[in-house]
């Protein structure tokens, strides 16, 4: 198994990355703070005086403003492949009131930053329901179903990918890399395997020689819902007597 494209998208632009708004028929881009709330939706927050505060003014007697986020995946590693781009767009609202309360909650499960205490007064919150979706992944661009979209979960691991990464190369590489040659019955003479991504459904693993890299996937025996699951899943990598998970190509 590996990650759908509404998945792929949703973890995306859950907030973990950096993205880029484009607002409609207005002066742009912007560098934009966001998150998603458990049902999808954008959420912006918005220093009260900045460029993007005045592109998000609605005209007229508008109450919204259309508006694409574009956010772009950063590799956890050197040699990790991306996972490409996703382009989510919707009509923007400010939020007010309880309404822009709740939302800030939602905010701060998954980015707790200290601004939120200031929303109201030095920063707003707008909000929008993804009406279009978009996987963007070297020279291919997929549509995404909206109502996939927002059925599908941001993976839980991809916030703490990099740490991941960098735990198993700085502090279990011997043994990392002896796991993986036995799963993939590679010899001795053979440049080590290594980890290079990591999702809930498996690890993406590197081999071959330089100019001859290949990847294979080896899936975990179901996807993980949390960190913990995955440091008991991972426990195999440091064992000579693990049992084969399934592998296949990347």
């Amino acid at each position: 198994m590996r990650p759908s494209p509404a998945e792929i998208v949703r973890t995306l632009v859950a907030g973990r990355l950096p993205g880029i708004a484009h607002v409609a028929h207005r002066p742009g881009p912007h560098q934009v703070r966001h998150v998603t709330d458990p049902d999808g939706r954008v959420l912006l927050l918005v220093p009260v005086v900045s460029d993007l505060a005045a592109a998000l003014r609605p005209a007229g007697g508008d109450s919204e403003v259309a508006l694409v986020l574009d956010v772009l995946d950063l590799p956890p590693a050197a040699g990790a492949p991306s996972l490409g781009r996703a382009w989510v767009s919707g009509w923007a609202a400010r939020l007010d009131g309880d309404e822009e309360r709740r939302a800030a909650l939602d905010f701060a499960a998954v980015e707790p930053t200290g601004d939120l205490l200031d929303v109201g007064t030095r920063f707003r919150l707008h909000r929008f329901e993804v009406v279009e979706a978009r996987w963007e992944r070297g020279d291919t661009v997929r549509r995404i179903d909206p109502e996939a979209y927002a059925e599908a979960e941001p993976d839980p691991l991809h916030a703490v990918e990099a740490e991941l990464l960098a735990d198993l190369a700085d502090h279990h590489d011997t043994e990392v890399a002896g796991y993986l040659c036995r799963q993939l019955g590679l010899g001795d003479g053979d440049a080590a395997p290594r980890v290079v991504r990591i999702d809930r459904y498996g690890l993406l693993v590197t081999h071959g020689r330089p100019g001859a890299r290949r990847r294979v996937r080896l899936a975990f025996p179901r996807p993980l819902q949390c960190q913990a699951e995955l440091t008991r899943f991972l426990h195999p990598l440091v064992c000579h007597h693990a049992s084969p998970r399934h592998a296949d190509h990347a």
